[in-house]
Formats: C-alpha cells, structure tokens, sequence
C-alpha cells in the first residue's frame, strides 16, 4: 500500500461517536465560562443575602480566576500523563462539588470554597482537556468546524452569562446559577464515559514534576493577582490596606504598594520555572512543560497573539455593562438583553468563519478578524453617549462579534496545530493560561483607563455646573473620586441638583467609556501586528488531506511551507 493510500484508509477510521463528542467538550466549556460572568451580575443580591461587604465578596470572583489560572498548565498535564477523559471527568466531579456547595452556601467563607476554590480546580482540569479532546478526535476540514465550535461557544458564553444571571437572579435566585451546573456537570461526565474515546496515557510512566508545578502556579496566582488587584490597592501608591484573614499584611501607610514587589516575586519565580524546566528537558527528566515546543513558530506567536488580543477583546465585555448600568442606568437583566446579540453574532460568526478558513485559509481568517474586532470597537467607542440607542450599537456588535468568531476558535488551531501529541493537554493549558493571564492585564489597564477617565470629566463638569452649589459641588466631587462610577447623589439634595449630577456622572461615564473602548482596539491592533509573525497556514484542500494524515502518521514529518498544505492534526506545519 502506498503512503497516500494509507492516509487515506485511515481517514476512513474517524470515530462515528466524535460530533456526540464534540457537543459534550463544548457543554462542559460553557458552564465554566458562564460560571463567573453569571455570577458578576448577582454580586448586588448575594451581598444583601449574606450581610457581608463588597471587598469579601470579590474574592469569589477573583479567587476563581486566580484558582483556574494558575492550575492549568498543571491540569493538563496530568491530562497528558492520565489521559484527557479521566482527567476531564474528575475535573466535572469536582466543578459538581463545588457548584453543589455554592448553591448551598450560608455564608461568603463557604461560596469561596465552593466557587473560587473546588470549581476552579474543576475548571482548570476540564478546559485543557476539552482542547486536548478535540485535537486528538478531529482532522483535516473537521478539525476547523470543531475549533470553530468550541470558539463560538466561549465567546457567547461571556456574552450569555449576564443574560442567564439577570434572569435567575431577578426571578428565581443566584442559587440557580450555581445549580444548574450540578444538573449539567454529571451530564457532561456520563457523556464522556458513553461516547468519547480513553486515549492513551503515556507509554513510559513519568514521575510527575513536582517543583515545577509549585513553581509555576505560585508565579502565574502571584501575577493574576497582582492584574487583578492593581486598580484596588494601588500600582505604586497604596490605595487600601490588604489584609488576609483578618491580619494586617501590607499597611495603606507603607512608602510603596504591595502590588509592584507581587509582580517582581511572580516574575521572579516564572524566570526560575523556565530555567528548572530547560535543565530538566535537556536532561530529559520529565519536566512538566517541554519548552522544547516553542521551536513550533505557530506555537509560539500564536501564544504571544492570543495574550494580546485577549487583553484587547476583555475591553468591552467589561467596559459595556459599567455604561449601561451606571451610565444609562439599565438593570442588571435589562443589561443583559442588551448584550444578548453579542453572543448570538459571535456564534453565527463562528460557523461563517470556517468556511473562510476552508477558501482562504486560518491565518488569514484570524486576521480577518482582527481587523473586524478593531473596527467595532472603535465603532461602539464613538458611539458612546449617554443617549445612545440599542439600534445604534448594533452595528459595532456585527464587527467586533463577527471578529471574535473568526479569531477565537481558529487562533486556539493555530497554537495547537503543531505541538506533539504528548503534549497537546498542557499545550493546551498554556493557551488558556496566557489568554487569563491577557485578560487580567487587560482588566487591569482598561479598567483604570475606564475609572480614571470617568472621574476626571465627571469632575469637570461638575465643577462646570452653574446648577449646583459650592457645598453640594464639594461633597460630589469628593465622592466621585472616592468611588468612581458607582456615585450617587446624597437624598438630602434637592431634585434640580440631582438632575444636573446624575447627567454630570452619565456624560464622564460615557467619556470614560470611550477612552477605555479606544484604548482596547489598540491593543487588539497590536495582537493584529503580531499575527503577522505567524507562518501562512492555508486552506485545506482536498488533496491535502492524505499529506496531512501522513505528517501524523511519521511523527510530525516537517512540511515544505511553500506549499501550504496541512500537516500534523491537520493544520499547518509552516516549515517548522
């Protein structure tokens, strides 16, 4: 038999059951995804139920975010070495516990280990694994509808969680947000069981890389919290005392923040990760991470892309619902119909999106979708006023939508399409470490752009006001500085000074807005750039598919990039 005719005989194996497995990978993605956005918008009643105080309460969020961050390489790894089924089902057992506990939680202490701590660990398991799964179960054409599937689903669900979160909180309850998680979960593990392959576990046993996981979850918590938190306590300057569990851990007083000694620590400890990690693989000790797999350009650039872009794409999912709610003044569920198109043009996006790849290829479809991300943000941007209509944002939804669907999915094939195979879990982990990581910057630096912005024309025209009095001018702008958008005026002021206040504080939020909004399409115009630096990977053609299967078959065998055919899991080797 000759090499074509067995690559194609064994493209006449694919296991009938991988769409079955698909719809169960892309299910577990989306309950821990939507997790967090749905409980962003239930903060305002949890805090109520609980008594307790804004600053406890975000531990929640940011706990699982910190949590899920810094134990992915981790968790797929252990996908590598176990294989990714058993891994992905012990990661849904645990999101089940974890979201069985939220539901039940009586108190904040009891919601942070049931959300932030056990689903996190869940989480961190699961989403390597639903990358992993795919790689391994997809080829040639197929493996771009099931990326694009995968894209769609984790960029609606960021834009469905406020919808599903208003709608549960305000008619039923927050409770249900975690609940709806022990009824799907269990489906999504005897999905796994029923319908996707075991895979196989490593051929040698490997003895795990104990120093190198410490390693690199310490450094990536320390650097997600420090992200995270820079806006609360301060970049230099401390802004607020930290404490942990009570205890006074960095005074407001001290001469510098706590925030810039984490990120020397974080980057310190990640610098000797990598060197431990480099002495191990030279020694071919098992280490946790081969960055021997940086040799692959469309590895590393496409790292280097999606930390970028994701700090960009962040800019508005989190910008938006501050304007709506305290700009123009929407509920929570109202804010969340607003946003439901989103999600819905991310999705149709995402299936057009493949049959770009098929004609032009996925490279230049990420691009593509760069470009159309940066436009509508810098659409929605200029469109950003307090009397700003649905219809009107509609058009910078379509573009920065219709760019997310082309990037997210086929930017996550770019990364992955030519890693080896006993690699592919924590290869996998690695993308969606750097794009939370991405995503924390972006928070970070948009958010103070959001905030600082908003206060500094709030301010100005309050001071610009010939409505309101010297006291009450006072009062206000000392306020608006302390608390940014979330001011309100005091009841004891009269209905004329409120009016001129309230629209004071409606037009800094939309000049805030716009700033932040401007800011993010320049950061994803430089994710833009850097896909430039990721070799051409082109259309797969149909007498590529054998080619393609024989790359695989021979250890990834390197392919001419001249030619711009698909080698490895069915996606370009690029000369690598």
């Amino acid at each position: 038999m000759t090499r074509v005719e067995r690559a194609v005989a064994s493209d006449t194996d694919l296991d009938p059951r991988r769409w079955v497995t698909l719809a169960v990978v892309v299910v577990a993605l989306f309950i821990a995804v939507v997790d967090n956005s749905i409980l962003t918008v239930a903060i305002p009643t949890i805090l109520r139920d609980f008594h307790t105080t804004l600053p406890s309460l975000q531990w929640v969020v940011t706990g699982y975010s910190l949590t899920f961050a810094s134990l992915l390489v981790i968790g797929g790894r252990l996908g590598d070495l176990y294989g990714h089924r058993r891994t992905f089902i012990v990661g849904a057992g645990l999101f089940t516990v974890g979201s069985l506990l939220a539901a039940l939680s009586w108190n904040v202490g009891s919601l942070i280990v049931g959300e932030a701590l056990i689903e996190g660990i869940g989480a961190s398991l699961m989403m390597p694994a639903t990358l992993a799964i795919i790689s391994m179960t997809f080829t040639g054409r197929e493996r771009s509808t099931a990326f694009a599937a995968w894209g769609a689903v984790a960029g609606a669900a960021v834009a469905f969680g406020p919808v599903v979160g208003g709608f549960l909180t305000t008619n039923y309850s927050w409770r249900w947000a975690f609940g709806i998680n022990v009824v799907v979960a269990p489906l999504a593990m005897l999905g796994a069981l029923l319908y996707t392959k075991p895979g196989e576990r490593a051929e040698r046993r490997t003895r795990i890389d104990v120093a190198g996981a410490a390693l690199v979850s310490s450094g990536t918590f320390l650097l997600v919290f420090a992200l995270s938190e820079g806006p609360r306590y301060g970049w230099w300057r401390p802004l607020e005392t930290f404490r942990l569990g009570g205890l006074e851990v960095w005074p407001a007083s001290s001469a510098v923040s706590l925030i810039p000694i984490v990120v020397v620590v974080a980057l310190t400890i990640l610098a000797i990760f990598v060197a431990v990690e480099q002495g191990k693989e030279r020694r071919a000790a098992d280490p946790l991470f081969p960055l021997g797999q940086l040799r692959h350009r469309t590895f590393r650039y496409g790292l280097m892309t999606t930390s970028i872009v994701a700090a960009g794409q962040v800019g508005l999912l989190f910008v938006l619902p501050v304007f709506l709610q305290d700009g123009k003044r929407l509920s929570a569920e109202t804010n969340g119909l607003w946003i439901l198109p989103l999600g819905v043009i991310i999705v149709v996006a995402a299936q057009t999106g493949i049959h770009f790849t098929h004609r032009f290829g996925v490279t230049a479809t990420v691009r593509v979708g760069l470009v159309s991300q940066t436009v509508g943000l810098v659409t929605i941007a200029l469109a950003m006023a307090p009397g700003v209509t649905f219809v009107e944002l509609l058009v910078g939804f379509l573009l920065f939508g219709t760019g997310i669907g082309f990037t997210t999915s086929q930017l996550t094939n770019v990364v992955l399409c030519d890693v080896d195979r006993d690699t592919s879990g924590v290869a996998s982990g690695t993308n969606t470490t750097v794009r939370q990581v991405g995503a924390a910057l972006g928070i970070a630096v948009i958010g103070s752009i959001l905030t600082v912005q908003t206060i500094h024309h709030t301010v100005d025209r309050i001071r610009a006001s010939s409505v309101v009095s010297t006291d009450v001018k006072a009062r206000a702008i000392a306020t608006v500085e302390d608390i940014g958008p979330s001011y309100r005026p005091s009841p004891a002021t009269s209905a004329r000074e409120v009016a001129a206040l309230d629209a004071a504080l409606d037009h800094g939020v939309a000049d805030g807005a716009r700033a932040a909004l401007l800011l993010a399409s320049g950061v994803v115009a430089v994710g833009l750039g850097l896909s430039f630096l990721i070799p051409r990977i082109g259309p797969l053609a149909p007498e590529n598919v054998a080619v393609a299967a024989i790359a695989e078959l021979e250890a990834f065998e390197p392919v001419d990039p001249d030619r711009a055919v698909l080698g490895g899991d069915g996606e370009a080797s690029a000369g690598e």
